[in-house]
């Protein structure tokens, strides 16, 4: 069993990827494991009263064991199990669907963390940091509309955030029949604002949400924050080359688009969705830029493309940076429910353009609609997110933000105004933050919290 890391995390929503052992990870990054650990008795075997939660599990209404797999590390068991979820929460008419779930169990009495990606769900089983620091059970969400997790019937009406905490909620009061004990939720990036949704309609459900990396696009319409973090992330030369690097690419756009074409004839991709190879491929260059800054480390830096770079060299590095295969079909219709929230609720961030506005040829190209296909209708609701916005600056109790201090995305970010809840900053972090990478007195101060929530002592 493997450990999560941040980074790990947000690679893995888009692609299944290795990691390191539990053991070494844990090590690596500092982590404090309560004395009590996941529940294992000294020949190694589960602990007595933990054999029978397979029948426990199966006992629950509306849930189904699909399996349990034989991957789980020591202490653990990992399950995958599938819940009848109501499509409309609000209307029992609308019907069911079955929302997928992984269960890493370590004990009935040990604390549970609630988990998401805010996308599908990821089968190869890893702790988080606070299921790590807590020795406790994770349970993961796959929300909705994305996996396995779709309800039936076109379209993505139901794709709301109160739909999707709505879910959450009803994941918590049936799975604390089994697990009593204190509950946190946590999550990064969309997987972080999943979790800050669920606890602005059901405050109570857990004991405190640790939040890694989430953005808060309080008005779609005003983007001068994340605008104006592009226009001074980083120093003056770096971010000089990687616009001096879009604007090489846009001029060698004949030769790359015919790369990406016949990348794409090769894989059996098309761009359907998107709409052509060139728009593709315009968007991946006016994201590169956003994106660049969202992962770079200061090593990064030094390899941007020069002046004189070829199209051998342009190409993979925008590859690498901007994931060319997001935006053709195969990829992208995986993801149509994330641009679909983005343009019906989420909102999402602006990049500066004038720099290579001579050479654009899609206007709008980053929009949302562009990877949404015409047939299903978006309107965007304008008051979702400063509903948000407002209960978490006056109400929102028991929440950890922890935020990379070079990361575009918490340009605009939440800033919680309840009790027991603050912003932690990682000096220089980009989008892949942890704890662990806290500065000592605030990484102690961090897992402290988290422990105190928990009902642990430090």
């Amino acid at each position: 069993m493997r450990v999560w890391t941040r980074r790990r995390l947000l690679t893995s929503a888009a692609s299944a990827v290795s990691a390191v052992s539990a053991a070494s990870a844990v090590s690596a990054a500092g982590l404090t494991v309560t004395a009590a650990g996941p529940a294992r008795a000294a020949d190694g075997r589960p602990r007595p009263g933990d054999a029978g939660i397979a029948d426990t599990l199966r006992a629950l209404p509306g849930l189904r064991l699909i399996e349990e797999r034989q991957d789980a590390g020591p202490g653990y068991r990992h399950f995958v199990l599938g819940l009848r979820q109501p499509v409309d929460h609000t209307d029992p008419s609308a019907g069911t669907f079955e929302q997928r779930l992984t269960l890493l169990h370590t004990a009935a009495d040990r604390p549970t963390v609630l988990f998401s990606t805010g996308y599908h769900a990821v089968l190869t089983p890893r702790l988080t940091e606070p299921a790590t620091l807590l020795g406790a059970n994770q349970l993961q969400v796959e929300h909705r509309y994305f996996g396995s997790s779709r309800p039936p019937g076109p379209g993505y009406t139901h794709l709301t955030i109160r739909q999707a905490a709505d879910d959450h909620h009803r994941v918590v009061r049936l799975l604390r029949r089994v697990y009593p004990g204190a509950w946190l939720s946590t999550g990064g990036s969309k997987g972080g604002m999943t979790s800050v949704y669920h606890r602005r309609f059901h405050p109570g459900d857990v004991n405190g949400t640790v939040v890694y990396s989430a953005p808060n696009n309080v008005d779609d319409r005003e983007d001068s924050a994340c605008l104006r973090f592009l226009e001074t992330v980083g120093t003056a030369p770096a971010r000089e080359a990687v616009r001096a690097a879009q604007r090489r690419m846009l001029l060698h756009r004949a030769e790359l688009v015919a790369r990406y074409e016949a990348w794409a004839s090769a894989t059996g991709d098309t761009f359907r969705i998107v709409g052509g190879a060139d728009k593709a491929f315009e968007i991946a260059v006016l994201r590169v830029l956003f994106m660049f800054w969202q992962r770079a480390t200061p090593a990064d830096i030094t390899a941007i493309p020069g002046p004189e770079a070829t199209a051998d060299e342009l190409y993979p590095w925008l590859d690498r940076w901007a994931g060319l295969p997001l935006y053709a079909d195969n990829s992208a219709r995986n993801y149509i429910p994330y641009w679909y929230q983005i343009g019906t609720q989420l909102g999402y961030g602006d990049v500066p353009t004038a720099h290579v506005a001579d050479l654009l040829r899609h206007p709008d190209g980053i929009a949302a609609r562009n990877f949404v296909p015409r047939d299903i209708p978006m309107v965007f609701d304008a008051r979702a997110m400063p509903d948000i916005d407002r209960w978490v600056r006056r109400r929102g109790s028991r929440l950890l933000f922890v935020n990379g201090a070079q990361d575009p995305a918490v340009a605009e970010h939440f800033s919680p105004g309840g009790p027991d809840s603050r912003v932690l900053w990682v000096p220089g972090g980009n989008h892949s933050v942890d704890i662990a990478n806290l500065s000592p007195a605030d990484r102690a101060s961090a897992e402290e919290t988290v422990l105190r929530w928990a009902g642990q002592k430090y």
